[in-house]
């Protein structure tokens, strides 16, 4: 027993192996458009109708808009819509009835170039964000010619603009536009230009028919640069279209896709400079911060030495008011013991004046205020803070800060001078 869509999709088999591909003549009607891009509709005629359904990319190779009541000529292959079971037909071609060879010729090639992989879109190449030189393939008399070199010249000046003059028109078309795109890629392997653009105004299938030449598709997917096709209106498609890289709508549009304004480029580039200044002086704060924390820390050598120096002459002070109570009991003592220690306390208080003298001449020479004003000073390296007691520590150009008597004052290493021991 059948499950319906097993069933449904044997009978799918069974119409593609019998059937597809296959050519259908007929009316249309309830023609529209999904906002996908594809296109629905029915094919009718006095004896039957069939649903058919075009996806996008097949819809957006349409010459004209296809109305109700129009007489067309659809290529495709029949299927069967699994979910409702519905038979239609996916339609991969669609023309007005008696369109003419050519479009006939068109989708043979298209079919035979497709098979060859030259569609493919893993060969297409991303556009150079910014380009040093574009080649442009077109006749020195077209209207897209000017239209092209004004849209670059307002957005971006200063790329290099190489243009290969070839007919887009006739019998002789095909052969001038292979060779000028030959010339630019010579141009390309030079190092001239990093990106090509073909373009043509619009115009009917027979005037767009030299860019559907085989020779030249080949071509175009031989660039060795990227390649834009803008070749006639929104509407227009050649086979040049689906070789190139990227195809644009119009020439216009092919200019602006190859060429960024230079405007847009310039504000960037300010904007980044701001940031990169505004990045630096951040930095240089943080790293000003840091070095006043530093020298809060370690402290000035003047500081230093001024406490130093109210240290000593505190203990001076205790040493002195010592020595006087001692003295003072000592002649308390020899007072009491009468004029007959007059002489021994008179040899013992001199020895005592004269150690006292002793200490205080010691005391004195303690003093560090007394080195700087001798003539000496105290060094430390400025950017450190670390004393400098040996020349090993010194070298040409380096910054240092002396302390004197009466005062600090900055000090620059000669360059080209030798430390002596």
């Amino acid at each position: 027993m059948w499950q319906v869509g097993a069933l449904c999709r044997a009978i799918a088999d069974a119409l593609e192996s019998r059937f597809n591909p296959v050519s259908v003549r007929g009316e249309i009607t309830g023609f529209s458009r999904a906002a996908s891009g594809h296109c629905y509709f029915t094919l009718k005629d006095a004896q039957g109708q069939i649903r058919c359904a075009m996806f996008r990319r097949a819809a957006g190779l349409l010459q004209f808009l296809p109305r109700d009541g129009e007489l067309v000529e659809v290529q495709g292959r029949l299927g069967v819509y699994e979910p409702r079971g519905d038979l239609q037909l996916i339609v991969e071609s669609l023309r007005r009835a008696g369109q003419g060879a050519l479009f006939e010729q068109f989708l043979r090639m298209k079919a035979k170039l497709e098979a060859e992989g030259l569609f493919e879109p893993e060969r297409k190449r991303p556009l150079p964000l910014l380009p040093r030189g574009i080649g442009i393939v077109t006749s020195l008399q077209a209207a897209a010619l000017h239209d092209v070199v004004t849209c670059l010249r307002r957005r971006a000046p200063h790329v290099q603009v190489v243009l290969a003059p070839a007919a887009v028109q006739g019998a002789q078309a095909p052969g001038e536009l292979v060779a000028g795109l030959e010339a630019l890629y010579r141009q390309a392997d030079a190092g001239a230009i990093d990106l090509i653009l073909l373009v043509r105004g619009g115009g009917s299938i027979e005037d767009l028919w030299a860019f559907n030449d085989e020779q030249l598709a080949r071509t175009i997917v031989r660039s060795p640069v990227p390649l834009v096709s803008g070749v006639g209106h929104e509407t227009d498609f050649t086979i040049a279209d689906f070789c190139a890289d990227l195809r644009a709508p119009t020439p216009t549009a092919a200019a602006e896709l190859a060429a960024q304004p230079r405007d847009t480029w310039l504000g960037a580039l300010d904007l980044a400079g701001e940031r990169l200044q505004q990045a630096a002086w951040r930095r240089l704060d943080r790293a000003s911060q840091r070095l006043d924390a530093a020298a809060a820390h370690l402290g000035r050598p003047s500081a230093r030495a001024a406490q130093q120096h109210l240290r000593v002459e505190r203990s001076a002070q205790r040493l002195r008011h010592a020595l006087a109570l001692r003295v003072q009991r000592g002649r308390d003592a020899l007072a009491v013991a009468g004029t007959r220690y007059q002489s021994a306390a008179a040899d013992r208080l001199a020895r005592a004046d004269q150690r006292l003298d002793r200490i205080d001449l010691r005391l004195q020479l303690l003093d560090p205020r007394l080195v700087l004003q001798r003539g000496y000073a105290l060094l430390t390296d400025r950017a450190s803070g670390r004393p400098v007691t040996a020349v090993a520590q010194v070298q040409a150009g380096q910054e240092l800060r002396a302390a004197l008597a009466d005062g600090e004052v900055d000090v620059t290493v000669a360059p080209g001078a030798s430390p002596r021991a």
